[in-house]
C-alpha cells in the first residue's frame, strides 16, 4: 500500500519529533440516538458497540498511537465526573480535562485544547484532535495513518483525515481531493470542502473516486492553527485566550469561565480556519471509521442474527427482519416488522422507521419545545457520589432509589419545602446533621425535618441502597441549600440558593 511505502519512506529519515498530543472533543449530546442518549449522558458516554463506553474506546485509541502523552479532553461541565469515572476505569490518567461552561462549536474548543497542550509541552506541541464518539475497528491502519499526518504536521501542514468512503451517505460532509503532496504518503492536497449531499451527488461523489468523508479529525502544529485562527477568527481566538487565562484548576480539572468563554463565537473549525487557508492536506483513511450518529449507522456496526436484527436486552421477535430493537427496562416484543427501530428505555420508547432515524432529531426538537425534559436525563440520574432514579411519584411524594459509592458522599444540604425519610435496603449509612453523626443499616431509617442541614454519605466497603421518601408542597431538585459541593475538592465551599 502507499501508506507502507510511506512507513519505508520514513525509516531512511532522522528527524526528531515534536511531540504527538491526542486531543478529545467530548461535547455534544448525539440527539440522533435518543432516547438512549441524553443531554446529561450523551451517546459518547454510552456503551454501544462493546463493554467500553464510546468515550473509553477513544481515549483507549489515543493511547495507542501516543503512548507516552497523557491525553488532554475538553468537556460539558455538567458531564465533568461522568468523563473523569471513566477514565479511571480504564486506568488512563488524563493530561488535563477542560470543562467547557457553555458549547461554543469546535473552533474554540480546538483552540482551547492547542492553548493546554502548548502550556504541557512548549511551543512545538502537535495535537492530534479526535472526537470522543467514533469507532476506528482498524487500530494498525489508524496508527500508521496518524504517524503520516504527524509527518507531515511537524513540516507545518495542516492536516485532515478523509473516510474512503463505503457507500453513498447522505449524514457526512465530504472532501474534495486534488493532486497527491508527493510520491511516497498518499496524502493529498485539499480542493474544497463539502456539505452533506442529497442521494444522488453521493453517489456521483463515491463513483467519482476523488471525495472522502469528512471525519472531522485533524493533526495541527498547535501554535500555527492558533496563528491562521488569529487571522481569520481573532475573536474566537482572543475569548479563547482570556478563558484559557483565567481558568481555575482544580486536580485534573481546567475550568473555563462562562463570562469569558462564552463570548467566543461559535463556529466549527472547518468554517472557522479550514476552508480560508491555503494547503491543507488530506490523509486518506480506511480502517472501518464511523461516527455512529444514527440508530441505522450503530445496526449497520453492529453484528445481526439469520434475519438481520440486532436485538439488545429482553427482547422477543417473530417474523421481524432487518430491525435494531433494544429494551433497557423491560420485555419489548415484535411482530411482522421490517427495517424498524424501537429503544426502550424506562421514561420513552422510540419506534421509527429505520430508513427515517436521521429524523429522530426532529422529536428532540419538539420536546426541548414542549418544554420537556426527556431530552435532558434518565430516570437515573448519574452524580459524582453515584446515582439515583425516581420509582414513585405523586401529589406532595416522591419515592428515589439512591446508590452511593464506597467512599462517595453528598454535599451537607438543606430544603425549605420538603421533609426526606432514608430507609437502608443494602449496606452501612453515616448520617450528619446539626445533631452529629449517625449510623443506620440495613431495615434502619432516619427523618429529615425541613430546614435541618444534612449529608448521607456511605463509610463502607460496598455500594450502600437507601430509598428516599420525599414528602412536601414543593419536591423540584431546585429546592436546596447546598453548603459544599461533593466531589469537588479543592474547589472553595459554595452556598446555592434554593427556590423559596
Amino acid at each position: 500500500s502507499t501508506q507502507s511505502t510511506w512507513g519505508h519512506f520514513l525509516s531512511g529519515y532522522f528527524f526528531s519529533p515534536m511531540v504527538l498530543v491526542p486531543c478529545i472533543l467530548s461535547g455534544g449530546s448525539g440527539s440522533r440516538l435518543w432516547p438512549l442518549s441524553r443531554d446529561l449522558y450523551p451517546k459518547q458516554l454510552l456503551s454501544l458497540t462493546g463493554d467500553a463506553s464510546l468515550l473509553q474506546s477513544a481515549v483507549q485509541r489515543a493511547v495507542a498511537v501516543a503512548p507516552s502523552i497523557a491525553p488532554i479532553i475538553i468537556c460539558n461541565e455538567e458531564h465533568r465526573f461522568m468523563v473523569a469515572e471513566q477514565m479511571r476505569e480504564i486506568n488512563v490518567k488524563a493530561g488535563a480535562i477542560l470543562l467547557e461552561p457553555v458549547g461554543r462549536n469546535t473552533a474554540a474548543a480546538i483552540a482551547v485544547l492547542a492553548l493546554q497542550a502548548i502550556e504541557l509541552h512548549g511551543d512545538q506541541a502537535i495535537i492530534l484532535v479526535k472526537a470522543s464518539d467514533h469507532v476506528i475497528p482498524n487500530l494498525d491502519k489508524f496508527s500508521e495513518a496518524v504517524k503520516i499526518a504527524h509527518f507531515l504536521a511537524q513540516q507545518q501542514e495542516l492536516v485532515t483525515f478523509g473516510i474512503v468512503p463505503t457507500r453513498p451517505d447522505t449524514a457526512f460532509g465530504y472532501l474534495h481531493s486534488g493532486s497527491p503532496l508527493d510520491a511516497h504518503s498518499g496524502a493529498l492536497r485539499l480542493k474544497r470542502f463539502v456539505e452533506k449531499p442529497n442521494l444522488e451527488k453521493a453517489t456521483e461523489f463515491l463513483a467519482d473516486g476523488h471525495y472522502f468523508w469528512n471525519s472531522g479529525m485533524f493533526v495541527y502544529p498547535a501554535q500555527r492553527l492558533l496563528t491562521e485562527m488569529g487571522r481569520f477568527e481573532p475573536a474566537i481566538l482572543k475569548a479563547s485566550q482570556d478563558a484559557f487565562k483565567a481558568a481555575t484548576r482544580d486536580l485534573d480539572f481546567v475550568r473555563l469561565p462562562h463570562t469569558l468563554f462564552v463570548q467566543a463565537p461559535s463556529k466549527s473549525v472547518d468554517y472557522a480556519v479550514m476552508e480560508r487557508v491555503d494547503g491543507v492536506a488530506i490523509v486518506p483513511l480506511d480502517a472501518g471509521w464511523d461516527d455512529v450518529g444514527s440508530w441505522d449507522a450503530l445496526w449497520l456496526l453492529t453484528d445481526h442474527d439469520a434475519d438481520g436484527n440486532v436485538m439488545r436486552g429482553d427482547v422477543v421477535g417473530h417474523a421481524t427482519s432487518n430491525s435494531y430493537v433494544r429494551a433497557e427496562h423491560r420485555l419489548v416484543a415484535t411482530v411482522g416488522v421490517d427495517q424498524m427501530v424501537v429503544i426502550e428505555t424506562p421514561d420513552a420508547v422510540l419506534v421509527a422507521d429505520k430508513r427515517h432515524v436521521q429524523d429522530v432529531k426532529k422529536i428532540v426538537d419538539q420536546l426541548k419545545a414542549q418544554g420537556r425534559g426527556e431530552h435532558i436525563a434518565h430516570t437515573r440520574v448519574y452524580r459524582p457520589w453515584g446515582s439515583y432514579e425516581t420509582v414513585a411519584r405523586g401529589d406532595r411524594y416522591e419515592v428515589k432509589r439512591l446508590i452511593i459509592k464506597p467512599g462517595g458522599s453528598q454535599a451537607m444540604q438543606m430544603h425549605f419545602h420538603r421533609t426526606e425519610h432514608w430507609v437502608v435496603v443494602k449496606g452501612t449509612a453515616k448520617v450528619t446533621g446539626e445533631e452529629g453523626s449517625f449510623l443506620i443499616t440495613e431495615n434502619e431509617s432516619r427523618f429529615i425535618p425541613i430546614g435541618k442541614a444534612h449529608r448521607l454519605e456511605n463509610p463502607g466497603k460496598v455500594e450502600l441502597e437507601v430509598m428516599e421518601i420525599r414528602s412536601g408542597a414543593y419536591l423540584g431538585e431546585d429546592d436546596i441549600v447546598r453548603f459544599e459541593e461533593a466531589g469537588d475538592k479543592g474547589k472553595p465551599h459554595e452556598k446555592v440558593e434554593a427556590k423559596v
